[in-house]
C-alpha cells in the first residue's frame, strides 16, 4: 500500500514539475502566444476618491481645482434652461431706474441719460474688436431712423478704447449714432455689462424694461424695442 501512494506522489509530481518546464519554455518562445497564457498582474489599489465637502453632495466631474473658481451666471431675458426669469431680469436691473450714464461723445460734448427722460432710450455697451457689434449697430441705426418719430434715442456706448479708433470704427460702419466713450470702464462696472456688447432697453420714464447679451437678431431687437415704445407695432 505505501509503495503505491509513493508511486502516485511521484507521478503527481513529475506531472507539476513537467507542466512548469513547458510552461517556461512556451513563455520564451516568440510568436506561441505564450502571453495570453501568463496571468495578468494584479492591479494596484487605487487611492478612494476625496470626499465631498458638503455631506451627501454629488461630485462634479470636471470641476475646476483652482480655490475659489465660480461660474458666471447667464445674462439673457430668454434664458437657457436652469436660468429663472427672475434672475435674468435682476441682472439686467430689469424693472428698476437705470444707473446713471454720464460719457463724453465721440466728436464732443456730454452723453447724460438723465437728460434724456421722457424719451425711449436704447443703450448698448460694446467695442470696436466685438465682431457681434459690426452686425448689431448697422441694425441698431436701422431701427433708430425708422421710429425716430417716437422720440426713440440709440446710444452705444464703447468701453476702454480711443476716441478716435472709435470715431473710425463707426465711420466704417456708416452709422451716425451719438456715441458714448466709457474710457475707464467705470459705467460698465455700474450697469453689470461685464460681457460685450450687451443691450438695454430704457422707457420714457427711465425705467429698464428688458435686456440682452449680444449677438442677437433683428427679432430679439423688435421685440425688446416694443417693451418701450407702448402702442407701437415694432417690426423686425
Amino acid at each position: 500500500m505505501g509503495s503505491k501512494v509513493a508511486i502516485a506522489a511521484g507521478l503527481i509530481t513529475g506531472v507539476i514539475v513537467g507542466g512548469l518546464v513547458v510552461g517556461g519554455l512556451v513563455a520564451f518562445l516568440p510568436g506561441t502566444g505564450a502571453a495570453a497564457l501568463t496571468p495578468a498582474p494584479t492591479p494596484a489599489p487605487t487611492a478612494p476618491a476625496a470626499a465631498s465637502s458638503s455631506p451627501g453632495a454629488p461630485s462634479s466631474p470636471g470641476a475646476s481645482s483652482s480655490p475659489g473658481a465660480s461660474t458666471a451666471p447667464a445674462l439673457s431675458p430668454s434664458a437657457s434652461a436652469g436660468t429663472s426669469a427672475a434672475a435674468a431680469a435682476a441682472a439686467f436691473h430689469v424693472g428698476q431706474p437705470a444707473p446713471p450714464l454720464v460719457v463724453p461723445q465721440v466728436g464732443g460734448g456730454t452723453i447724460d441719460l438723465a437728460t434724456l427722460k421722457g424719451k425711449p432710450v436704447w443703450v448698448n455697451f460694446m467695442a470696436t474688436w466685438c465682431p457681434s457689434c459690426v452686425d448689431e449697430l448697422p441694425q441698431m441705426a436701422t431701427f433708430a431712423a425708422r421710429y425716430a418719430d417716437t422720440g426713440l434715442v440709440v446710444i452705444p456706448v464703447d468701453v476702454r478704447e480711443d476716441e478716435a479708433a472709435v470715431a473710425a470704427f463707426m465711420d466704417g460702419l456708416g452709422v451716425a449714432l451719438p456715441t458714448g466713450l466709457d474710457k475707464d470702464g467705470a459705467v460698465q462696472s455700474a450697469w453689470g455689462a461685464m460681457a460685450l456688447p450687451v443691450h438695454f432697453w430704457i422707457d420714457k420714464d427711465g425705467i429698464v424694461r428688458d435686456g440682452a447679451l449680444g449677438g442677437i437678431g433683428t427679432d430679439v431687437m423688435a421685440t425688446s424695442l416694443g417693451s418701450i415704445l407702448p402702442g407701437v407695432t415694432v417690426t423686425p
